[in-house]
């Protein structure tokens, strides 16, 4: 299994609400954009679900929830641009997603380092060990989310007569 990543603004629905996904072993980080969509803001963490896939209708009520326009899934690649293990689960998460949400677009975003940035940047507000781990997930989520909506902007501004890419 070898997926790649979306492109932001490629078959952009245009505005509304976006929501990111952070899928881990044990816990789902969610974020959520504001209605524009320009800024991402930690939401929840889920439960991780896989026998009864619980965490995916709480995804899904959220979506509907926060008629959200889009879902991005975080893909988790190595350095070296290789899918592992996370990177199948994330692509698997994704899929299940849009079998129940049917016609809200999923995403995959390419979140190398989400993690590591945002255990970095918990660790530097002073949030460590259970408190972190708790909220991890959503700041990861936040950091996927906010890097899909600042390369979505960027290229609507290309996208845009007289822009760059004009």
């Amino acid at each position: 299994m070898s997926a790649r990543p979306d492109t932001p603004g490629e078959d952009d629905p245009g505005g509304g609400r976006r929501l990111a996904v952070d899928v881990g072993s044990v816990r789902v980080g969610i974020a959520l954009s504001d209605p524009s969509p320009m800024l991402a803001s930690p939401l929840v963490t889920l439960s991780r679900d896989t026998d009864a896939d619980s965490d995916i209708e709480q995804v899904a009520r959220l979506v509907v929830e926060n008629e959200v326009a889009e879902v991005i899934v975080g893909l988790p690649r190595t350095l070296r641009n290789r899918h592992g293990v996370a990177a199948e689960t994330a692509v698997r998460y994704a899929d299940r997603l849009r079998d129940r949400l049917g016609t809200v677009p999923v995403r995959l975003a390419d979140e190398r380092l989400s993690t590591v940035s945002a255990t970095k940047m918990l660790s530097d507000r002073g949030i460590k060990g259970r408190k972190q781990r708790a909220v991890v997930d959503q700041a990861a989520a936040v950091e996927i989310l906010q890097g899909w909506l600042d390369a979505r902007a960027a290229r609507r501004r290309t996208d845009e007569p007289g822009g760059k890419g004009a």
